[in-house]
């Protein structure tokens, strides 16, 4: 007997191909174990009222010999910021968008059911992807509660994808897309040990997504094994002429992930160990030096004591640049939308969410909306002049420096700590993490699960060269085959030290 829920893709797709299952089948055993755990986690906002029937058209097609691609009658979930042209809405987790009915698919989920993945429903997330308060929850939203670890379900399931992290990691589907903004993939993977990739910003089109930063957004792939996250970024991947940022993406398509796996793609490379993004926890630390040991046993040449600039010197530029672009980016998606919507602005939300504080702030406020409605817009002197000190923190004397002068082909640093117990009273209790790197200077990275802490999941972040994206899955592929830790998450249970 087959777990389809331990399944990896490449697995379903054997499956389905010698009629061991069909896609209406496989459809149903993910809606099962929805409704028997979901309760526990509250992943899921909610389910596509039409994916039976397009389960059932994906089966008739394979029956008459069409088969799309390796994720034809696979289910995948999307985060609830994403805009689908059908019958759920798009919400953002904000009772605001309660009723916001996208006209048109998002490019990343044309792109998913032209390969012939099967839309399974949306996530819920952190309310307006973390962008709403300087002291929230992650993963609580005012429309859809809170999210819980899959792990320990008193422990954070990190943000803002949280839905998709924990989903994947219960096995409610195949695969599941978040976005990021600064940590918003790779940190809810993290914590609910599975695989996140933020791409290149500008590789997967930003198209039809609510959205934070246009400098900083991305899409990216959620799932159990560095394989299926890899091949859903080959799906989801690919030119939008309506999108800014996707210029030199013709010039890179031939690198998309070859089918072929190399065990050994981390022989000879030179890693560089980015250590003051590390030492948080000793904890965490003491689990970094055995991936690192992992690391080396797989080949690869560990080049030790790169330095970053520190988050917290980034932080006061970036948090200019993500409100200035927030602002002006939300206000073009509201002024977009068709029907009833009930905020057609940033400060009509800020309005709608004053008015019904009682639903919408019980715990804690909206500080970032309204710091972002402050703002002066785009051609504002001091944006523009924090946005280029951003990339110049990040990149010049950053990535790039740290790249070419010891000739490295990727960074390795913990991604971040261990989920923390949910406070919704005090919000998130971070002690450290490494996302900024990659989310402000617009690289890719990628974390893969590297062990536990009394039971709670930690990974490692590799981040690499812009538009090395599956240059990079290579080397997490490695890592993941040899050094592979992950284990699946046991039955729902609050947390309890020294558990496995």
């Amino acid at each position: 007997m087959v777990d389809i829920r331990k399944s990896t893709i490449d697995e379903l797709a054997t499956l389905l191909g010698s009629g061991g299952v069909s896609a209406v089948e496989l459809l149903n055993s993910y809606i099962e174990a929805i409704q028997s755990e979901d309760e526990n986690y509250n992943a899921i906002a909610f389910l596509n009222p039409d994916a039976q029937k397009i389960a059932l058209e994906l089966d008739n097609e394979r029956r008459n010999g069409f088969v799309r691609g390796p994720l034809h009658g696979i289910p995948i979930l999307l985060k609830d910021n994403i805009d689908t042209a059908d019958k759920m809405i798009t919400s953002a987790g904000s009772l605001a968008l309660n009723s916001n009915i996208a006209q048109k698919d998002a490019h990343l989920v044309e792109r998913l059911r032209g390969a012939g993945a099967i839309v399974l429903g949306k996530t819920n997330l952190s309310e307006w992807a973390n962008f709403r308060s300087t002291r929230s929850s992650s993963g609580w939203s005012s429309r859809g509660g809170q999210v819980r670890n899959a792990y320990a379900t008193d422990r954070t399931p990190g943000g803002s994808s949280s839905g998709s992290a924990v989903a994947v990691a219960r096995g409610f589907c195949a695969g599941a897309i978040g976005t990021e903004t600064d940590g918003s993939v790779v940190g809810p993977s993290s914590m609910n040990s599975i695989v996140g990739i933020k791409p290149t910003v500008g590789m997967v089109s930003r198209n039809g997504i609510i959205p934070i930063s246009h400098s900083q957004d991305t899409p990216g792939p959620m799932a159990k094994t560095v394989s299926d996250a890899a091949i859903i970024l080959s799906i989801i991947s690919g030119y939008d002429p309506s999108d800014n940022f996707p210029m030199e993406f013709e010039r890179i398509e031939e690198k998309k992930i070859s089918r072929k796996k190399d065990k050994g793609a981390l022989k000879g490379k030179r890693v560089g160990i980015v250590r003051n993004y590390a030492g948080f926890h000793d904890g965490v630390d003491n689990i970094f030096e055995q991936a690192l040991a992992g690391l080396k046993e797989a080949g690869a040449e560990l080049i030790d004591e790169i330095p970053l600039v520190s988050q917290l010197e980034i932080r006061k530029y970036e948090l200019l640049v993500m409100r200035t672009e927030f602002k002006v980016g939300l206000n073009a998606y509201l002024a977009r939308q068709a029907g009833p919507a009930k905020v057609g602005s940033l400060k009509e939300l800020i309005e709608f969410n004053d008015k019904n504080r009682k639903l919408v702030m019980p715990f804690f406020g909206q500080e970032q909306l309204i710091a972002s409605e402050e703002t002066d817009g785009l051609d504002n002197f001091q944006y523009k002049q924090a946005l280029e000190t951003s990339h110049y923190l990040t990149r010049d004397v950053g990535i790039d420096k740290a790249m070419f002068d010891h000739d490295l082909c990727a960074l390795v640093m913990p991604t971040s700590s261990a989920p923390w117990s949910i406070d919704l009273i005090n919000g998130d209790n971070r002690l450290g993490g490494s996302s900024c790197q990659a989310a402000v200077s617009g690289y890719p990275s990628i974390t893969v699960p590297m062990g536990y802490l009394s039971g709670l999941p930690v990974g490692m972040s590799f981040v690499g060269k812009p538009w090395n994206d599956f240059f990079l899955t290579g080397l997490a592929y490695a890592f993941e085959q040899n050094f592979g830790v992950r284990v699946d998450p046991g039955k729902a249970s609050p947390f309890l030290a020294g558990s496995k």
